[in-house]
């Protein structure tokens, strides 16, 4: 076994074994970070396989800022684990199902193996070009749809997100739109007319000096 193989070994078993506690952490904290770690294994299984492009990416973009945005997010919701337990035989069975649907839907698609290269992409790489070239011929050919849906999603969830973290605070004001629309001038300011002078206020009265006191003889 080359030096090679022994690096696809290392990280394929830490990968796992994040994914595993991903799923299986109790704190919310831990099993992100846990993603986190995920994360950079898998970038390096894609280095490993010359794939530099999906590497960086990964690195750059769910690592480095999405992870961190879902850590931030988990931090703020400040969620409670027991209420978040006690329905969690309840929902098994369905969710069970769907993780059967999900191993299923990804046995039919790594052991049916995948199509040919399109003659674009194909012709990128035949002509010494970079892997980083033929990917963006697949993205913006064959495959345009779907990162379109993708990028879709990803906006709807980085708005729930937003949305699950914004508190009303009850010492902020609130202003309704229509009533600032539909304002007048005079419902804004009210006039009023003040002499330009006045006479001085008369002076107090002097107050009587307290008598000394007399001395005996």
């Amino acid at each position: 076994m080359d030096v090679k193989t022994g690096f696809f070994y290392l990280f394929s078993l830490v990968l796992l074994f994040a994914a595993f506690r991903v799923i299986t952490a109790r704190n919310p904290v831990h099993a992100v970070l846990y993603l986190m770690l995920a994360f950079s294994q898998a970038s390096a299984v894609w280095l490993l396989l010359q794939a530099e492009f999906l590497a960086i990416v990964l690195v750059l973009v769910y690592l480095g800022a999405v992870m961190v945005l879902f850590l931030f997010v988990v931090m703020m919701l400040d969620l409670n684990m027991d209420s978040l337990r006690e329905g969690f035989w309840k929902h098994f069975p369905l969710a069970a199902l769907v993780g059967v649907v999900i191993a299923l839907e990804m046995a039919y698609v790594l052991m049916g193996g995948f199509r040919e290269m399109p003659a674009a992409a194909q012709a990128a790489m035949t002509q010494g070009g970079s892997n980083t070239k033929a990917l963006g011929i697949l993205l913006y050919t064959e495959y345009l749809y779907p990162v379109q849906i993708a990028a879709v999603i990803l906006v709807v969830a980085m708005i729930a997100a937003i949305a699950l973290t914004l508190r009303q605070r009850k010492d902020t004001k609130f202003i309704d739109v229509s009533d600032q629309i539909h304002v007048k001038a005079r419902d804004r300011m009210h006039l009023v007319k003040v002499d330009a002078t006045r006479a001085a206020p008369p002076p107090p009265p002097a107050e009587p000096a307290p008598a000394a006191p007399e001395k005996k003889a």
